[in-house]
C-alpha cells in the first residue's frame, strides 16, 4: 500500500539502494543490518585507477559483494526487480522520470535543504563558514534535490571540523536516520522553504591560496582538504594547519612552517610536496629549508 505522492505506508520490505562512493556505504551497511532486504544495489561504473589503469569498482559495489547482494550498473534494472522503494545516497546522477514513475525513491542528503543542493554540500558548508548543517531524508523527484522533505537531523559544525570529519558524523547520523525513518513509516512529506544555494563541483584553481586573504578563509580551504600553493615553482599541498596571530609580508614565511596571510597567520602542520608523500610540516621543512628570502605567490600562475 502506498501514499498519494507514491511512498510506501508502514515498513517496506523490499528495497533497491543506488549508489556511488564511501559515503554510501554506510547507510547499506545498516539497511542490511536491519534486517531490510536489498533486491539490487545500483552503483556507477567501474574506473581506471592508478598507473597501470586497472579497472576499480566504486566503495559501494566493493561493499555490496562483500554484503552477498546483487549489483548493477544501469538504473532502468530497477524496474526489473519486485521492490517496495528505492533508497538513493550519494549516486552522482539524475534518475530518469520513467524510472520515478515506476519506483518511488528517497534521497539522503547532507545538508539543510535548499540550502547546498548539489555534488559538494559539506564542502561549501565549510567553506561558506556554516555553523550547522544537517542531513535531509526527501522524496526524490525529477529535479536537483528540490524534492519534498521527509525528515531532517540537524548536525553542528565544530570549529577545527574537517571535511572529512564533518562527513563521517554526517552518514553516521543520516543511516541511523534513515533506518528509523524506513521503520516507522515515512510519513507526510513538506515542500523545501527558503532560499535555495547550489553546491557546485569543487574546481581545483579554487582551492589555491591567496595568501594575501584572511587566514580564516585560508584556514576552510585547508579544512576541505584540498588547499595548496606553489613553493619554488612546484606545488606543495596544505593538508594541515593552524591559524595564528602574527604579522608579516602575505606569503612569507615568518619561521619554517609559519605563513604570514593578509591577516593574521597560519602554522602549517602536514604538507605534501609535489610527487612526495604526505608529511609533517616540521620534517618537509628541516629538508626544503623555507626562509624569507621564499615569497609563495598570490596567484596560481606566479
Amino acid at each position: 500500500m502506498t501514499t498519494l505522492a507514491g511512498l510506501p505506508l508502514g515498513r517496506p520490505r523490499r528495497l533497491v539502494y543506488i549508489g556511488t562512493p564511501a559515503l554510501a556505504v554506510a547507510p547499506l551497511e545498516a539497511l542490511v543490518t536491519a534486517g531490510f532486504e536489498i533486491v539490487l544495489v545500483v552503483t556507477r561504473g567501474d574506473k581506471r585507477r592508478g598507473r597501470g589503469g586497472e579497472l576499480s569498482p566504486s566503495p559501494v559495489k566493493q561493499a555490496a559483494a562483500r554484503l552477498g547482494l546483487h549489483v548493477s550498473h544501469r538504473v532502468d534494472d530497477v524496474l526489473e526487480v519486485d521492490a517496495d522503494l528505492g533508497i538513493v545516497v550519494g549516486f552522482g546522477q539524475m534518475i530518469k522520470p520513467h524510472v520515478l514513475s515506476e519506483l518511488a525513491m528517497v534521497n539522503l542528503h547532507f545538508s539543510l535543504l535548499p540550502r547546498w543542493r548539489g555534488a559538494a554540500p559539506v564542502e561549501r558548508a565549510l567553506l561558506a563558514g556554516d555553523t550547522v548543517t544537517g542531513v535531509c531524508l526527501m522524496q526524490l523527484g525529477e529535479g536537483l534535490d528540490d524534492g519534498p522533505i521527509l525528515n531532517v537531523v540537524e548536525v553542528p559544525i565544530l570549529a577545527r571540523d574537517t571535511a572529512d570529519a564533518l562527513r563521517q558524523r554526517l552518514v553516521e547520523v543520516g543511516s541511523r536516520q534513515l533506518v528509523s525513518a524506513l521503520e516507522h513509516g515515512l510519513g507526510a512529506a513538506t515542500p523545501q522553504l527558503g532560499d535555495a544555494r547550489y553546491a557546485q563541483k569543487l574546481l581545483s584553481d579554487e582551492f589555491f591560496i591567496d595568501w594575501n586573504a584572511d587566514v580564516v578563509d585560508i584556514d576552510r580551504l585547508v579544512r576541505v582538504g584540498l588547499a595548496w600553493t606553489n613553493f619554488r615553482g612546484k606545488r606543495l599541498k596544505v593538508l594541515g594547519a593552524e591559524i595564528t596571530e602574527g604579522l608579516g609580508t602575505a606569503g612569507s614565511f615568518m619561521n619554517p612552517t609559519s605563513v604570514a596571510c593578509g591577516r593574521g597567520a597560519l602554522i602549517l602542520t602536514r604538507v605534501q610536496p609535489e610527487g612526495k608523500p604526505a608529511m609533517d610540516a616540521v620534517a618537509w621543512a628541516n629538508g626544503a629549508r623555507p626562509g624569507t628570502h621564499d615569497q609563495l605567490p598570490g596567484s596560481s600562475r606566479s
